[in-house]
């Protein structure tokens, strides 16, 4: 049977890869096609993306593409993390390389944002979650700094825009990515003009915004001569890469203002929330600091954002600094024979956001904190494990309190999925069931949304049975639920 194939290019902040997505009609097959490694670079003293570095890998995944599946290939679009943007200049020029969320420019700049204008009116013109990489503060810091680039530019793009551009010459600003920044009003459904211009963004910056589905075109005629991908569309999935996981949730219930599950989009970062069929913008959720960000199908993701494996990445990084190589799973191993719960800290401090020495870090903030310090590998794995359980808990004891009702049922997607012992962790700190997979979460919604979308439209309920039709997830049940309660009281 002919099979279509879309390709989703899925950048993350530590590593990208092209994947390649065959349906048949009622069964989606994935294949990676090319990995590569990413991260932000020191220059000019800066943390910036190496954007030319990533364009070469996404083109060779491209090749690799067109050699392993030829005329089969129909569209390919991108996903991946929000905040971040640069500018194009009039002349379709790109200004300069995105600077990481990472980049310390924005520190202070929430408080200097609500000296100008007030936190609530911030939070009802945008409905999102306060952190300072947010691309507001980005924004207020050239601002600020009286920046020639941003003096200079025509149009801002979020990153999957940018790789969007350059793939088919289309310049656009995609909703759910669109949705992360603190500039876009989601009642509104369009950027909150009136808030970036009271704090001195110029508004023509921002760009019509488009939705998941959307066709831009066909690849650039040079892009299609170095790849030898003839004939394919550029295709827009959710390009934020949580919206696209969200979306390949094998949940059966519709979006609703009461869902019975939630999800935790687990890797570097834990986004934990749930899917809703409207914007909950309330002084509650501004209260505990909720964030709406947009999702496919029209859907509304009411999450928070919790550090995720995160800390784990940089306790290793450390190690391997110092000639330790451990794997993955020689780390999970270890953290399994340590003792259970015995050090937790705040896996959202702001000590532990770019430590140069992640370990020396945590054992730090433990000492601050009155928590014993970790003295062995295992001792800081399981503390840096169970600390991400124990915020996943207290979000959705929140996230409880903000839809009146009590979840209970919570889907894990994307690569955390992997850690069983990470998953295990989660079902007992919160005491609820939960439905690991898919692993591939991300890619599958890129690369469903290019499949399935007509005219623009996406049919949820569809999208997700073929998930379920496709991806055979692993149920964990709350087993020591009593020792986390008792940990954790008070």
């Amino acid at each position: 049977m002919a099979r279509d194939v879309a390709l989703a290019v899925d950048l993350g902040a530590s590593g990208g890869r092209v994947v390649s997505g065959a349906f048949d009609g009622r069964i989606l097959e994935l294949e990676e096609i090319h990995r590569f490694e990413n991260g932000p670079v020191l220059l000019g003293g800066q943390l910036v993306w190496d954007l030319p570095r990533l364009w070469q890998e996404v083109t060779a995944g491209l090749r690799a593409a067109a050699l392993r599946h030829g005329r089969s290939v129909s569209s390919v679009g991108v996903d991946t993390w929000g905040v971040d943007f640069s500018f194009l200049g009039a002349d379709d020029a790109l200004l300069a390389n995105p600077v990481c969320y990472r980049d310390p420019r924005t520190r202070g700049l929430i408080d200097a944002a609500e000296a100008i204008v007030p936190r609530g009116d911030i939070f009802a013109a945008t409905g999102l979650q306060f952190m300072e990489l947010n691309s507001l503060y980005q924004l207020l810091a050239l601002v600020r700094g009286r920046s020639s680039v941003l003096a200079a530019a025509d149009r801002l793009l979020m990153i999957p825009d940018l790789i969007h551009w350059l793939l088919s010459g289309v310049r656009s600003n995609e909703r759910t990515n669109a949705t992360t920044t603190q500039c876009f009003d989601p009642r509104r459904n369009d950027w909150a003009f009136d808030l970036v211009e009271r704090l001195g963004v110029p508004r023509g910056i921002f760009g019509p915004v488009t939705e998941p589905g959307a066709t831009l075109g066909p690849l650039r005629g040079d892009v299609a001569a170095d790849t030898g991908l003839v004939g394919v569309r550029v295709v827009l999935p959710g390009t934020h890469d949580t919206a696209s996981a969200v979306a390949a949730v094998p949940a059966v219930d519709p979006p609703s203002a009461r869902p019975d599950w939630c999800y935790v989009s687990l890797g570097t970062w834990a986004l934990v929330g749930a899917e809703l069929d409207r914007p909950l913008v309330t002084p509650e959720c501004l209260a505990r600091n909720f964030t709406n960000e947009g999702g496919v199908g029209g859907t509304t993701r009411l999450l928070k954002n919790v550090c995720g494996l995160w800390l784990v990445q940089q306790c290793r990084a450390a190690w391997q600094r110092a000639g330790k190589g451990w794997t993955w799973d020689q780390l999970t191993a270890l953290a399994a024979e340590a003792p259970p719960l015995v050090t937790l800290v705040d896996p959202n401090h702001h000590s532990l956001v770019a430590p140069a020495d992640m370990p020396a870090a945590i054992a730090a903030l433990a000492r601050e904190t009155g928590e014993p310090i970790p003295e062995s590998t295992a001792a800081m794995v399981r503390a840096a494990l169970e600390s991400v359980a124990a915020a996943v808990r207290r979000t959705l004891e929140e996230l409880d309190a903000l839809l009146g009702r009590r979840v209970g049922r919570v889907h894990v997607v994307g690569g955390g999925v992997k850690n069983s012992l990470l998953c295990q962790m989660i079902a007992d700190a919160t005491g609820r069931i939960v439905i690991a997979g898919p692993v591939e979460a991300t890619a599958i919604g890129n690369v469903l949304v290019q499949l399935a979308a007509r005219d623009g439209a996406v049919d949820l309920r569809a999208l997700r049975a073929v998930v379920r039709d496709s991806f055979e997830p692993r149920q964990y049940e709350p087993r020591d639920t009593a020792r986390w309660n008792d940990r954790l009281a008070g």
